[in-house]
């Protein structure tokens, strides 16, 4: 999941023998060579991330893709290709042969002469340990109060308010356990469910939803940040669409016809960048009359959030640097008075809108103590202040909603419709 983090490297090649001299090779993308109605031997040269690696005796089988289409493009090669940096998210360049294909799964293959790795990535060691949060915690990760409240049955003969000694709720996320963790492992991650008692019925809103979390020790900048956020994005898409493709285009064929569109476009284009002041001045000129009048110091609603994605051009966009009042204590503040803001962004997409939240943390203490000391919450966050006076760094990290996920890649429009049993307010069946 986590192979956003690969580390480009210099050029390698797979093989040192030397390349016969050729015609230089025509640059397709995958979706060219894919339609492409010439496949009698042409010489091409295509780049895109490995979606799969097939070994066999004498022959080698890849599947490419570059974002430009849902279907991957298959490679043959001989097996003296075959090495570990031919791994799953490897980003390669293959030149060779369009050759029609003798599988009745597709029309054309690429017969390689040369196969390049531009930047390895080992997937199943990208460095992030899976940690396995609470999901009963006496913290308000968030800050906003949305919380369900824990207490014991009637039947146990324990006064409630004794049983934990502390007032005790469902996790709205287990951010803190992590950062808790990451001064041990670096890159940390969790995957489990999350609960908030908001009253809302909205398309978008689940009392009970499941989140992945990350956090990531000596991070220092936003753009760090984002770029593992949309490297999770897309390399977790390309996994969904290369190993469950009946399943995708079920859901685009006969729920949202045009969204295999849409998701193309968003994998094969960098995500954008704003920051909320930009956002607001967006929204402020904007013809469109909103609910909620935008202005600088308000949180963006779902509608402000549609309207920037599609004002980008439906490509996802991040919005940087909130105002620190409408932020948790936990965020970097930025030092930018008058305006005062703090290191958060949030990624907003197509059809949904916000999917991930993340911001950079503060590690300095003096900071921290000072946030915390004007919320009146020193002594319930003792704990997480004492963190940063024992070997501290810059870290940051993120939260992704995934059945907001879902919604978005599968075009599905009301979020009840993408978990089995879905809870919310005046709704709990099963």
């Amino acid at each position: 999941m986590f192979g956003a983090r690969c580390v480009l490297r210099a050029l390698r090649s797979c093989s040192s023998a030397p390349c016969p001299r050729h015609k230089p090779s025509a640059k397709l993308s995958v979706r060219d060579a894919l339609g492409a109605q010439n496949a009698s031997g042409q010489r091409v040269k295509v780049q895109g991330w490995i979606r799969s690696v097939r070994s066999q005796k004498e022959v080698l089988f890849l599947h490419v893709n570059d974002g430009s289409s849902l279907e991957s493009l298959q490679v043959v090669a001989d097996s003296s290709f075959d090495s570990r940096e031919l791994a799953f998210g490897s980003s390669v360049e293959v030149q060779g042969q369009l050759v029609k294909s003798l599988s009745k799964r597709q029309n054309v293959e690429l017969k390689a002469e040369k196969i390049e790795v531009v930047g390895n990535c080992d997937a199943k060691d990208s460095g992030f340990v899976h940690i396995h949060t609470p999901v009963i915690t006496s913290n308000d990760c968030e800050g906003a109060g949305e919380l369900f409240q824990v207490k014991p049955s009637s039947k146990i003969k324990v006064p409630e308010e004794n049983f934990f000694n502390v007032p005790v709720f469902l996790t709205v996320s287990g951010q803190l356990h992590l950062e808790v963790m990451s001064g041990a492992f670096t890159q940390v991650f969790t995957f489990g469910p999350t609960f908030r008692a908001e009253n809302s019925q909205s398309r978008r809103h689940l009392a009970e939803f499941y989140m992945v979390e990350a956090e990531i020790s000596f991070l220092e900048s936003l753009q760090d940040l984002m770029q593992v956020m949309e490297g999770l994005f897309k390399t977790t898409t390309m996994t969904v669409l290369s190993n469950c493709p009946e399943d995708v285009e079920l859901c685009h064929k006969f729920i949202a016809p045009g969204q295999k569109d849409r998701l193309e476009h968003m994998l094969k284009n960098n995500f954008l960048i704003i920051s909320y002041t930009e956002a607001v001045e967006i929204l402020k000129q904007a013809s469109q009359n909103f609910t909620f009048t935008p202005e600088w110091g308000a949180d963006l609603h779902t509608e402000h959030e549609k309207y920037l994605v599609k004002h980008c051009g439906d490509i996802p966009v991040f919005v940087i640097n909130y105002p620190l009042a409408l932020k948790p204590f936990y965020m970097r503040d930025n030092e930018d008075s008058p305006q005062h803001t703090v290191a958060a962004v949030d990624l907003l997409v197509p059809g949904v809108g916000e999917l991930f939240g993340g911001s950079l943390r503060e590690e300095r203490y003096h900071f921290l103590e000072q946030r915390l000391a004007r919320s009146g919450l020193t002594e319930a966050y003792q704990w997480y202040l004492d963190l940063r006076q024992f070997g501290s760094v810059p870290h940051g990290g993120f939260g992704m909603g995934f059945e907001r996920y879902l919604q978005c890649i599968l075009g599905i429009d009301n979020i009840k419709d993408v978990i089995p049993f879905p809870r919310f307010t005046h709704s709990c069946l099963l």
